[in-house]
């Protein structure tokens, strides 16, 4: 489609589970052909192998090694984590396809079993790294410039320093560790899966019910949340235990290790400091009246409502064409979004249309959500997502996409440099989206598409920054009040309304059993503190995008430059050559601007 005239989403045309045409499913071959694939029973033995003779030829001597010698060190280090990314990518994404699947669960756990077992004599590498003198480092960095370039991971690992445990007990915690968090995880991804919701004498999964939240047809959100609450409700005893458990098991962890606070682990993983994200909750908790209220007052309105009630959230605009948006008019969309920004950027988003890198269909068992899984440097990213034709889907294709351009791009700087700390892993995703709605926005013909799409855009931003935010906060309640001991069901549902009625704002009211949907956010289960990234990317996006409007010189170049540097720099060097920094309180209050310039558009529109 040429970039010269934006697709629309909201012409009248066909609906239904047929107009989205053929949607593709992964080809997992580039990982391996199947779980009984010669090359991955070769790659077992290998990394069994290969961790055994890492451990003999560095354990206790990391100290005596010299430059080229650690710099062999690393890179070793390095292929064994690309083989174990390899197995465990391929046996988690078959597994995600079909969480319900006995043999795909076992064929999981068995992987995660060998791997953690192989690997569990190379704990040694990261503490006995850790009691190495800065001075000594320094001077092996200034000996070879190869090695120089790992700087910033051997930063990472020795923030940890202080919160080091003795060699057996970290031993202790790696074998165990498929015993505790992972176990729990993975009791509450099948428990999830499995859950059924009648509706109209249809049995749905928890992605198709939710997705009736979006239904133009109130009666029938309100059916899908009310049968939501009564599902959750009647499995709360079993996530109140999964919550319980997981938050005992942290604090314990915390504790041995002397973290200040439950956030603090998530802080160094992301390498971002506390005041930084102190900084982002406090600007968006400020800004509630100026963007949620405001603009759920608006929807009341455009509603006709006295009150919204829960299943209004994300309701439809009464003008809002019903439209499924076929497939292949979606790849086209992102494509096309992606090419006006720079052909590269195209490029590279276009094999995964094209060689079975996404799996897009919504299928029994398959897991809820969408991500992009980058699986290890020397392949390639896969795109998950539960694709139904809504306009919020196009987004959502945009947003996965945009993960998967920025895992491509940091391939090169290899295993130990690739991974994006999580602030900043959102980046590329939450701008993909943003050129996406420009890209739409560019095509509207009338007021009212212009409405729709500003209205959605903003729906998405607050979904991304207050109600994230929102989580951010319930999590901080919930792990500071679990060290007092056991929480009731109950105490968890007080927990999850004290933030929800502050974040949305008075145009709300919250129905009987809304106190339950705590239990399915899977990110409180598998990456406690994780919610916040997503405000924090969506607030630098607003930023940087300021920026590109601005028409800053060679924007694109330094956008590449960015992503290309995966995890190989901290986030003030990424952002200085857009002149921002994220370590200023203004700074936040740039990308909430954006939102609330937004909302400023809807109210004119009233006038």
């Amino acid at each position: 489609m040429p970039d010269s005239t934006p697709p629309r989403l909201f012409d009248t045309a066909e609906s239904g589970a047929a107009a989205l045409g053929a949607l593709p499913e992964w080809d997992l071959s580039d990982l391996y052909t199947s779980p009984d694939a010669p090359e991955l029973e070769r790659d077992l033995a290998w990394l069994e192998q290969a961790c055994a003779d890492f451990a003999r030829d560095y354990e206790g001597k990391l100290a005596t090694l010299d430059a080229d010698a650690m710099l062999e060190c690393v890179r070793r280090d390095e292929r064994i984590s690309a083989v174990a990314g390899r197995i465990m990518s391929f046996a988690g994404l078959r597994y995600y396809q079909n969480t319900t699947d006995a043999e795909r669960a076992k064929f999981m756990s068995d992987m995660q079993d060998r791997i953690t077992g192989y690997t569990t004599p190379l704990v040694f590498f990261t503490l006995e790294l850790n009691r190495l003198e800065d001075d000594r480092l320094d001077a092996l960095f200034a000996q070879n410039a190869d090695l120089a370039r790992y700087r910033p991971v051997f930063r990472r690992i020795r923030a940890m320093r202080p919160h080091q445990l003795s060699d057996e007990l970290e031993k202790f915690l790696h074998d165990q560790s498929v015993v505790g968090a992972s176990a729990w995880n993975k009791l509450f991804d099948e428990t999830i899966a499995a859950l059924e919701f009648s509706l109209d004498g249809e049995t749905l999964n928890l992605e198709a019910t939710l997705n009736l939240l979006t239904e133009q047809d109130r009666a029938r959100r309100e059916a899908a949340a009310r049968e939501l609450a009564r599902v959750f409700g009647e499995n709360v005893r079993l996530f109140a235990r999964v919550h319980n458990t997981l938050t005992k098991e942290k604090e314990i962890e915390d504790r041995w290790r002397k973290m200040p606070s439950p956030q603090a682990g998530r802080h160094l993983a992301n390498d971002v400091e506390g005041e930084v994200v102190e900084a982002l909750r406090n600007a968006v908790v400020a800004a509630y009246p100026r963007l949620s209220h405001r603009y759920y007052e608006l929807k009341r309105k455009w509603l006709g409502l006295d009150k919204l009630q829960v299943w209004d959230r994300n309701a439809p605009l009464p003008m809002e064409d019903e439209r499924l948006v076929p497939w292949d008019e979606a790849r086209e969309t992102v494509l096309g979004a992606y090419r006006s920004f720079a052909p590269q950027m195209a490029d590279i988003a276009r094999p995964f249309f094209d060689k079975g890198w996404i799996d897009a269909g919504v299928k029994p068992g398959k897991a809820p959500g969408a991500f992009a899984h980058p699986t290890v440097t020397e392949v390639h990213p896969y795109v998950m997502l539960n694709y139904l034709g809504k306009p919020r889907d196009v987004m959502t294709l945009a947003h996965e996409l945009g993960h998967g351009v920025h895992q491509v791009l940091a391939a090169d700087q290899g295993e130990w440099l690739a991974s994006t700390p999580l602030t900043l892993a959102e980046t590329a995703s939450v701008f993909g989206e943003m050129l996406t709605f420009r890209k739409l926005l560019e095509g509207a013909k009338t007021p009212e598409q212009r409405k729709v799409l500003l209205a959605g855009k903003v729906e998405d931003m607050i979904n991304t920054v207050v109600r994230q935010i929102a989580f951010y906060d319930f999590e901080c309640k919930l792990h500071e009040a679990r060290r007092e001991g056991e929480l009731t069901p109950d105490a968890i549902n007080a927990l999850w309304m004290s933030v929800q009625g502050e974040s949305l704002g008075p145009a709300f009211e919250f129905m009987d059993g809304y106190e339950v949907f705590w239990a399915y956010i899977p990110h409180f289960v598998h990456s406690p503190f994780y919610v916040y990234a997503y405000a924090f990317g969506d607030g630098l996006v607003n930023a940087l995008y300021a920026v590109y409007e601005e028409g800053d010189p060679g924007f694109q170049e330094k956008y590449f430059e960015m992503l290309k540097a995966g995890g190989a720099k901290h986030h003030k060097e990424l952002l200085a050559p857009f002149g921002l920094d994220a370590s200023d309180p203004a700074f936040w209050d740039k990308g909430l601007s954006m939102i609330s310039g937004m909302i400023d558009e809807l109210e004119a529109m009233e006038g």
